[in-house]
């Protein structure tokens, strides 16, 4: 997240965009990444030029010869803010709109009615101004200042939607550890921050994967796919992975629970956070899905669709809300037992309420499997995360507490938990257990508490105290009587 100086320059932008009539959140948001993309393109060439310079080799960057007036460095320079806006909105935005020749590409179809919608020179100028002074060194700054953005979203979405924290992303991609042959998917991809943390890890852990031209052009076009029913986020989306070094991911305009999505063991590793608290009509809903449990909630119904589109051996880390743990309708019950039984569950991870904070209070955790389609369940690893990092309020301020390390750290090792007792933070319990309490996976079922017998004076010993106290107070009122009366 970020704080201070940054996040000050970020909300004074923000104020511009106000101040000058735009005052939808998602309408800022777009706008403001629109710019933020065109600076990186910018940002990025530069690299690229740089570095072909030093190497002495050729480079045919994206800002054709006679286009070069349309860089950020070039066009925040014009004279007045009217000559900037004039190539802004004339030149630079259709040009933007136009980078991915290829219609099918998912940046042409959401780029597609994209709009300019800054209505002033001034008011432009402003917020160029503003974003050129924002220190936007390194994809983690840019991932924050995202994450930023979003949250400037009050609330959830009508199907309970709300944007997942970054450093908790984060930790999912460290704990699946993603390779250059997966092919990732998020089902409710939002502004696609799983499949950038993903790429981001790829390049960090795997960056021999791109002197591979198979996997190279796997990583490009075949790799990352995500729907969505948002067009703002899917624009937003397209935008994050393109600046994020992903020249072509798969993103659809797509109900991924409706008869509409086909997709059926397609993918390795599913990343999500799908929308909480919605209920469908039982029409709207894919059948395949209403066969393992028919349900109107969207959260188990997502649970359903993961299953689906997996290829056996694919794996899963999810979050859900705390009702799917331990709900006792049929189809609560249904959809924990088919993945216990007929799958691999691998581990549950207890989040504190106070995560999703400013959006929503809801208690949450992560469930990882794998897909098997025969069993494999044996022992599940819990662990019950107290503190991520920040403060548990709706403010979300930086504190040192976190058990984020401890969580990747344990379950890259979880040969060495076995031995761990119910009362620590992480514990083993056999699938017996779990079948045994009707499948119910909320970590309170089986966490033991150590209480420390505490031994208290007997009464007569806290009477005579009492009566002691009494009398030092009445020669206390006694002695200020007389101070008055004197």
């Amino acid at each position: 997240m970020i704080t201070g100086e940054m996040k000050n320059k970020v909300d004074k932008i923000w104020e511009t965009f106000w101040t000058g009539g735009i005052t939808n959140p998602l309408t800022v948001i777009e706008q403001f990444t629109y710019l933020l993309f065109i600076k990186g393109l910018d940002d990025a060439e530069l690299i690229k030029e740089q570095e072909a310079e030093v190497l002495g080799l050729p480079y045919e960057g994206i800002f054709p010869e006679d286009k070069q007036h349309l860089r950020w460095h070039r066009f925040k320079q014009l004279g007045s803010a009217d000559e900037m806006y004039e190539v802004v909105s004339k030149e630079v935005f259709p040009f933007i709109k136009s980078l991915h020749g290829n219609e099918d590409s998912a940046y042409s179809k959401y780029m597609d009615d994209a709009m300019f919608l800054i209505p002033t020179a001034n008011m432009l100028a402003k917020i160029v101004d503003g974003i050129d002074n924002l220190p936007m060194k390194g994809r983690d700054t840019q991932g924050d200042l995202y994450e930023y953005l979003l949250s400037k979203i009050a609330t959830a979405g009508t199907n309970g939607q709300f944007r997942t924290p970054r450093h908790i992303i984060k930790m999912m991609v460290e704990l699946m550890k993603p390779t250059p042959e997966d092919i990732i998917i998020d089902p409710a991809m939002g502004s696609a921050g799983f499949l950038v943390a993903a790429s981001e890890y790829l390049h960090q852990h795997h960056e021999d994967l791109f002197l591979v031209q198979g996997l190279k052009e796997h990583f490009h076009n075949t790799m990352f796919y995500g729907n969505d029913m948002d067009r703002t986020m899917l624009r937003i989306g397209a935008m994050n992975m393109m600046l994020h070094g992903v020249d072509n991911p798969n993103i659809a305009y797509r109900d991924s629970l409706s008869e509409a999505n086909k997709d059926k063991d397609k993918y390795t590793l599913v990343l999500a956070n799908p929308p909480f608290k919605g209920s469908l009509d039982y029409e709207a809903v894919s059948n395949d899905l209403l066969k393992i449990a028919k349900t109107k909630k969207t959260e188990l119904l997502f649970l359903s669709l993961f299953i689906r589109i997996l290829k056996p051996g694919g794996r899963a880390a999810v979050i859900v809300p705390d009702g799917v743990l331990f709900g006792s309708s049929n189809a609560h019950k249904k959809i924990r037992k088919e993945i216990i039984d007929n799958h691999k569950l691998e581990a549950i991870i207890s989040m504190p309420s106070g995560v999703f904070k400013p959006y929503a209070g809801v208690s949450t955790a992560i469930m990882i499997f794998t897909k098997t389609g025969a069993g494999g369940t044996d022992n599940v690893w819990f662990y019950d995360m107290k503190a991520d990092g920040f403060s548990l309020d709706d403010k979300r301020t930086p504190i040192e507490e976190t058990d984020i390390p401890d969580i990747i750290e344990r379950f890259q090792h979880l040969d060495a938990e076995k031995d761990r007792k119910r009362t620590e933070q992480s514990f083993f319990v056999p699938v017996e257990e779990l079948r045994e309490n009707e499948y119910d996976l909320s970590i309170n079922k089986y966490k033991e508490i150590e209480y420390e017998e505490i031994e208290y004076e007997a009464p007569e010993v806290i009477l005579n105290r009492i009566e002691e106290l009494e009398k030092d107070i009445s020669k206390g009122i006694q002695e200020l009587k007389a101070i008055i009366r004197s």
